[in-house]
């Protein structure tokens, strides 16, 4: 299986790579971002692209592939509308529509978030973008698509969040993640699993489309 991942570098795009790097059955993986993750093993090659709304000039690059793990996102604090649309909506589409083409029978995976609005209707503006996201990406000619939408990530093997609050945030609660695991273990995943349930979609799919947490859960007990 040859793999692409978008947004290596944060949190989940690292547990999506270093699953990707222990698969047996993986055979490329080829992320594709602004910088260059640091990591290094044989089966990995990197493309950085100044603007990834410019896919253009990699586009050699960017076939034959068989599962793509999209993986990047912005918080939408701070941010207007607009600007939260662009950066959501509008990148995850227009990088889609190019695997789309060039990879027709590939599965595509888009790491959204719980409490996603599939309505694109409702008062939280940050999950109305998203759910035009996900529809939008679930009426792609892709051979498959699924909606990742996570709660609370647990982050193991060293992994941490690009973003200074959320570290901060995982360092106080690290002495009771433990307990949290245990007393709610169909509302938290960790990192590790999350990366597993992206290789079990792109192997043998799923019984739906959009994927909660719980169902998260479900597709990795089901092995």
């Amino acid at each position: 299986m040859r793999v692409l991942i978008f947004g290596a570098t944060g949190m989940v795009g690292q547990s999506a790579l270093r699953e990707c790097l222990l698969a047996t059955d993986v055979e490329l993986v080829q992320t594709v971002g602004r910088i260059v993750t640091g990591a290094q093993h044989p089966k990995l090659k990197e493309v950085v692209l100044p603007d990834l709304f410019d896919l253009s000039t990699a586009e050699a690059s960017l076939s034959g592939f068989d599962a793509c793990f999209f993986c990047v996102g912005v918080t939408s604090a701070g941010l207007s509308e607009e600007t939260y649309t662009r950066l959501t909506f509008t990148l995850t589409t227009t990088v889609a529509e190019t695997l789309a083409r060039l990879n027709p029978g590939m599965t595509f995976a888009y790491v959204s978030g719980s409490g996603t609005d599939s309505s694109e209707r409702g008062r939280s503006m940050w999950a109305r973008v998203k759910g035009r996201t996900e529809n939008t990406l679930l009426r792609m000619p892709f051979r498959a698509a699924y909606m990742f939408r996570p709660g609370f990530i647990v982050p193991l093997d060293g992994i941490q969040s690009k973003t200074r609050s959320y570290r901060i945030f995982y360092w106080v609660l690290a002495p009771v993640l433990p307990l949290l695991r245990r007393g709610f273990p169909k509302s938290i995943l960790t990192t590790r699993e999350i990366g597993e349930a992206m290789l079990i979609v792109a192997r043998r799919g799923a019984p739906k489309a959009v994927l909660e947490t719980g169902d998260l859960r479900a597709l990795i007990e089901s092995l």
